[in-house]
């Protein structure tokens, strides 16, 4: 994304239009937290003063820090993104982790509405034993340090083993393989950080292995992402014809296996079907596609040496099963994939089953099923980590008005709420704001030109960006 003319700045905030706004502050400025605000910004019934808050000093939550640097279609989701938060209803305060810097009863001072949309942030676990050998690793992990999210250190990953398992068939797992086989020259346009980038032009990775524990007609991942996967140049995709050797006249009929399945599950199998059927032509990387296949043991004494994989089939009530059948892959490092899931937020109702917070129509409810007066969420701590990024439009909507529909008790039970900026004051907190965000936006962009990558290349780590907000 390149920086913004002067003239795109925030326009400064007034308040000649309405006396007494709504009040509502937004934890969290991914895609859910700023459809959100821009939801409440496009009704005009309730006057709104949006404030969107997030411990990091850069908006956009996982556009920036989750979509895969070479998808830069995707990433442009960001300039929509940016022109919400440069509506002057809307406030952006960087560098305020909630529950830490700010708890619910500050806020309850400041505004008449809370909205969670803090995402699910965690990988879920294998479960399975050796899985905290160093060398197994969340794909999220993974995923932070590639895409210079500022609690990734450079040295987190330094790619000595030959051959990785991927644990998982969503879109992240083929992001992260992609990523994995991809060489350093094909990714220089890219915004990955500099560090990052010459660690993968350091990089042995020579063969990726992607387990599946079902079939190729259950994989999550989506045909433009494997599309994306088996165009590579300089890479092999071997997918064993056995295993996608389904007759598509069975597909949606016959056993488990092959019914309810989706038209993008359809599109999956021709694509690896037309895949199977070359011959691996022994060029410089490789990437395996293992379906039925179940991780049993990561292997190792100190660090990772190995993957034992249990072969899976359906039964036929359609639940997974091992078949007895094993095989050890012999890799040296184990990233898995297999869902996101939230983490708890201070003072707020969780459900640690379904890692999410309990809501009715985004009213987050209590411990009886309640509505928490105040308390609103949106995005995947709402509904769990499913869907794409449009999908958390619709979601915020449906969030925004519930709470528009309480505006009149929110107001009366906060007549007179005071400014953020006094709350902020009585914490000690110095926060970054929307300007402060442009000038790491600038510097990005100037960097990029130096290096001569491309429109960015991203800052990475805590002391980078406040180097760039002029804090150092």
């Amino acid at each position: 994304m390149t920086s913004p003319e002067p003239e795109q700045q925030r326009p400064d905030r007034t308040d000649t239009e309405e006396a007494a706004p709504l009040r509502v502050a937004v934890i969290g400025s991914g895609p859910a937290g700023v459809y959100t605000a821009d939801a409440l910004t496009r009704q005009r019934r309730v006057p709104v003063r949006i404030d969107v808050l997030d411990r990091l000093y850069t908006p956009y939550g996982l556009v920036r820090h989750g979509v895969a640097p070479d998808h830069t279609k995707i990433k442009g989701v960001a300039r929509a993104l940016r022109r919400i938060l440069e509506h002057p209803d809307v406030d952006f305060v960087g560098g305020v982790e909630f529950g830490t810097d700010l708890t619910r009863a500050d806020l309850a001072r400041s505004h008449h509405a809370v909205v969670y949309a803090t995402g699910a942030s965690v990988d879920r676990r294998m479960g399975v034993p050796g899985e905290d050998l160093a060398g197994s690793v969340a794909a999220t992990d993974f995923v932070n340090w590639y895409c210079g999210h500022p609690d990734s250190a450079v040295e987190r990953f330094v790619l000595d083993a030959e051959e990785v398992a991927v644990v998982g068939a969503g879109n992240v797992a083929l992001d992260v393989a992609r990523i994995l086989v991809k060489t350093a020259d094909e990714l220089r346009h890219t915004d990955i950080p500099q560090p990052v980038l010459d660690v993968l032009a350091r990089s042995r990775v020579r063969t990726v292995h992607v387990l599946a524990r079902r079939g190729p007609l259950q994989a999550k991942f989506t045909a433009p992402e494997l599309r994306d996967l088996l165009e590579l140049p300089g890479v092999d995709v071997v997918v064993r014809p056995e295993q996608v050797d389904i007759d598509p006249a069975r597909v949606g009929t016959g056993d488990p296996a092959t019914r309810s399945v989706s038209r993008a599950a359809r599109t999956n199998l021709k694509l690896l079907r037309e895949c199977a059927e070359r011959t691996p032509e022994g060029r410089p990387r490789r990437v395996e596609f293992h379906f039925w296949s179940r991780p049993e043991e990561v292997l190792g004494e100190d660090r990772v040496s190995g993957l034992r994989v249990e072969r899976t089939r359906l039964d036929d009530q359609g639940r997974l099963e091992g078949t007895g059948e094993h095989t050890v892959l012999e890799v040296g490092m184990v990233l898995r994939s297999v869902g996101y899931a939230g983490v708890p937020l201070s003072g707020v109702p969780f459900d640690e089953n379904g890692r999410t917070v309990p809501q009715r129509d985004g009213r987050v409810l209590d411990e009886h099923g309640d509505a928490v007066p105040g308390d609103y969420v949106a995005g995947w701590i709402k509904r769990g980590a499913t869907g794409v990024i449009g999908t958390n439009k619709s979601d915020a909507a449906g969030t925004v008005r519930s709470l528009l529909s309480d505006a009149d008790a929110l107001r009366s039970a906060l007549p007179e709420p005071v400014e953020l900026t006094e709350v902020l004051a009585d914490r000690g907190l110095t926060v970054g704001d929307y300007e402060g965000w442009l000038r790491i936006d600038e510097a990005e962009g100037r960097l990029a030109a130096e290096l001569e990558r491309g429109e960015r290349v991203k800052l990475g780590g805590w002391e980078a960006h406040r180097r760039a907000l002029g804090e150092d």
